[in-house]
């Protein structure tokens, strides 16, 4: 990625999709240009929490709500130090932050950290696009000596390819960090960080949890060191396929039986513990608006998400796996994608969206409590 950082307002961008669309518009951010691959994200709010959870790693989010940046950039809702999105596209960015906790613009804030973005193009017939022909790789370029169109898409099509990417360790935590419980100390679980959001220690802290957020390169003996009540496996950018070391580590821990919770990334690692295969969805699920059925209750919740690939589990029996029989648990009512695990025999579930419910809806909340239930069984 090149970049410089000067006024955007009249620079010329243009968006290079791999099957050689093009779209023409304006730089929204930094100037220069970027690579990744194409998504699109279907959220009507909750762009700061977007661009800074570590999953977008390597990725171009592409907004389908038409408006963006209304409330600015604020220092609260950041779900970690940085922006981690490849490039930002949006079709009609906002002229003034109107919001009593705005401390910038999100043009300025993205032109800081150097995403470059493209704005004022028809991101509806790019969404439309992306659902006909898959997520697929993009650059966006920008400046007043743009390349021209052939020599864009070589670069496209030389990207790496998000299948086969092996991307946690990029974005997680280096050291291990501690994330002390809020009021009473109930339980310490030890967090593998695969790409972890800000919100979730802290939804786990609000139950009484000491949260120990170890490398994603933690070993077996790096988590028991902490004495954990359970074992959290975080969400993350990447190819599940790739994610050897952490099924490794939490085939360990279903060995030992210690309860255990994975989101998202960590409902992958699951999946492929217990012996299922993963593989890459279409287009994906990202926002904050989809359907999901809690199949052990009958109920339908909104869930925010974001994966590009998921589980293939069967959905009409229980599996026999090597830790016992295991079901999905939670399935996505729009294509019937598997949304979640448990295992019948010991004490571990995971899901494949974001019950942190940042930034929002707040229907999954329950997932922690059952997290604290399972722990609270296995001490009693």
């Amino acid at each position: 990625m090149t970049t410089s950082t000067r006024g955007t307002a009249k620079v010329p961008a243009v968006l290079v999709l791999e099957d050689g669309r093009i779209f023409r518009g304006r730089a929204y951010g930094a100037v220069g240009e970027t690579f990744g691959e194409a998504v699109f994200s279907t959220g009507m709010t909750g762009y700061q929490e977007t661009l800074t959870d570590p999953s977008y790693h390597r990725q171009v989010v592409v907004m389908t709500a038409p408006h963006v940046g209304n409330t600015g950039v604020n220092d609260e809702d950041p779900e970690s130090s940085r922006i981690w999105v490849s490039g930002y596209v949006v079709r009609d960015p906002a002229r003034v932050s109107s919001n009593w906790r705005a401390r910038r613009s999100l043009d300025e804030e993205l032109a800081a950290q150097g995403v470059v973005g493209i704005s004022g193009i028809d991101t509806r017939a790019l969404t439309r696009h992306l659902r006909e022909s898959g997520a697929m790789r993009v650059g966006i370029f920008s400046g007043n000596a743009l390349p021209d169109e052939g020599t864009m898409l070589a670069e496209v099509r030389q990207a790496p390819e998000m299948k086969g990417a092996d991307l946690s360790a990029e974005v997680a935590t280096k050291e291990t960090y501690v994330v002390p419980a809020i009021g009473t100390k109930k339980f310490t679980v030890a967090a593998i960080d695969l790409g972890i959001k800000g919100m979730t220690p802290h939804r786990m802290a609000e139950r009484g949890i000491e949260v120990h957020v170890l490398p994603a390169t933690a070993t077996v003996e790096d988590v028991y060191a902490v004495a954990p009540d359970g074992v959290f496996f975080s969400n993350g950018p990447g190819d599940p396929a790739t994610a050897d070391h952490p099924v490794s580590v939490m085939q360990a821990v279903l060995e030992r039986r210690t309860p255990l919770f994975g989101i998202c990334f960590g409902n992958q690692i699951l999946g492929r513990a217990l012996g299922f295969g993963t593989y890459k969805l279409k287009y994906g699920h990202r926002g904050i608006n989809q359907p999901v059925q809690d199949r052990t209750t009958g109920k339908v919740e909104v869930t925010a998400h974001n994966h590009g690939f998921a589980v293939d589990a069967p959905l009409d029996k229980v599996s026999e796996t090597p830790y016992g029989r295991a079901e999905v648990s939670h399935v996505c009512l729009n294509d019937n994608v598997v949304e979640g695990l448990q295992l019948l025999d010991q004490p571990a579930f995971s899901v494949q969206y974001h019950p942190e419910a940042a930034a929002g809806p707040h229907d999954a909340a329950y997932l922690f409590d059952r997290f604290v239930s399972l722990m609270e069984a296995e001490r009693a």
